[in-house]
């Protein structure tokens, strides 16, 4: 072997040696990101924001294991009748769906009045001004969920000058200690005067057939002047969590339009006395308020308003939240058939299915809001693999019926005649 070859062949051995000597000690770690579903331990290798979020913020790397996402589907209601949708019939904002003796049951906001809201300017003692003015809370059960038959008006609005003279309006079911609560909005006032000014009052009962006695007393107070809740306390949502109940509602920390958020109160006894958390609010979106016990913590569906609207979140502790999921088509007022709301087992399983509403069903001429099923999968106990696909399809008349607003199209033509 000649000089010139062995000093070529060193070369390439020097060359191999430095190579290899470079690569990582454990052949398996990448140094890029792999191919395929994101591996479950997070790489020891630099990440961007985004993927450092996907192992920070997420239990799960993708939609289909995590199981605080879903999609939502929906179903029409039988057996509830709309007097034609004229307008003079509306049901909205229902409960937490419950199951006792073979039955669901629900209770919802029902307004049956000769018109039509009106606005403030046009309501009277008999003439709605809201969807929600001039209500009472009635219930209706189902043996499958689908079916529905009313039974009835559990809540009626009491005589002045009790809270809910003017309206009673969106309930909340607990079942505490053979008994059961029915929380909600009384209104000392026609809705729209001073906004939706209004505090929280409760009835109680031994079946949830009833009858139903109110304790005409405000159980949740509106907060002192000047704090972010001092004029709403809209949705009151009890559960029963840590030996306690929680009971969540919504507010309006004000601007134009308004900012919502939602806060929490605690109490040792279904009539208070309630005291509101100390980190309220406890989450910075969402309009109607809608929880369930997931794991060891509590998991909110946030839709409608807010920078963390369209998100489902999760708090092991049961007051600070964060993004467990983004999701689309989330139901308006929703309220799930959860099993385990009034367990207090400290495992909860999650929820499968629910009723919401529809608002303004047919435009405002009519303006009324339905009940409608929905079904989703945020269970531990599911295995619906329909419900987490995020390639939701909509014809383009979907997108096309939220087209710009007459104000947006003259916007437009002023600025292209002015160039």
């Amino acid at each position: 072997m000649n000089a010139t070859r062995i000093c070529r062949v060193s070369t390439t051995a020097l060359l191999i040696w430095l190579a290899a000597s470079l690569l990582p000690c454990d052949a398996d770690e990448p140094t890029t990101f792999p191919y395929g579903n994101p591996p479950e331990k997070k790489p020891d290798i630099p990440l961007s924001a985004a993927m450092n979020r996907l192992y920070d913020d997420y239990d799960a790397r993708w939609t289909e294991a995590n199981e605080l996402f879903s999609n939502f589907k929906y179903t029409r209601l039988e057996g509830l009748d709309y007097n034609g949708h004229d307008g003079t019939v509306s049901r909205r904002d229902p409960t937490k769906v419950i199951r006792v003796g073979g039955k669901y049951y629900v209770w919802y906001t029902k307004r049956h009045t000769s018109t039509p809201p009106k606005g403030a300017k046009g309501g009277t003692e008999t003439i709605p001004s809201t969807d929600w003015d001039l209500a009472e809370i009635w219930c209706a059960t189902s043996n499958d969920g689908l079916v529905w038959q009313e039974q009835g008006v559990a809540v009626p609005r009491p005589p002045k000058p009790h809270a809910g003279w003017r309206s009673v309006a969106t309930p909340g079911i607990l079942a505490w200690q053979d008994k059961y609560y029915l929380y909600y909005q009384a209104y000392l006032e026609m809705s729209g005067t001073r906004g939706d000014f209004c505090p929280v009052s409760v009835s109680v009962s031994d079946s949830p057939d009833g009858p139903w006695t109110a304790v005409n007393r405000v159980v949740v107070e509106n907060g002192s002047p000047g704090t972010w809740d001092q004029f709403v306390i809209h949705d009151p949502y009890p559960l029963v969590y840590k030996g306690k109940i929680y009971l969540y509602y919504k507010s309006e920390l004000g601007g134009r339009p308004p900012i919502r958020a939602q806060g929490l109160a605690i109490a040792a006894d279904p009539l208070g006395p309630f005291e509101k958390h100390p980190l309220n609010p406890v989450i910075n979106s969402g309009h109607e308020t809608s929880l369930f016990p997931f794991k060891g913590g509590i998991a909110a569906l946030v839709s409608r308003h807010g920078l963390e609207h369209n998100t489902i979140q999760y708090a092991p502790d049961g007051v600070n939240f964060d993004i467990a999921a983004i999701t689309s088509l989330m139901p308006v007022a929703p309220g799930p058939y959860v099993p385990d709301a009034f367990s207090d087992s400290g495992d909860g399983r999650g929820i499968t299915w629910g009723l919401s509403h529809f608002r303004n069903f047919n435009g405002w001429a009519t303006n009324h809001s339905i009940l409608a099923r929905f079904d989703c999968d945020l269970s531990l106990d599911a295995n619906r693999p329909e419900m987490k696909n995020t390639d939701i399809f909509h014809q383009a008349e979907v997108y096309f019926q939220f087209g710009l607003s007459k104000q947006e199209r003259e916007r437009i033509s002023d600025a292209t005649e002015q160039r």
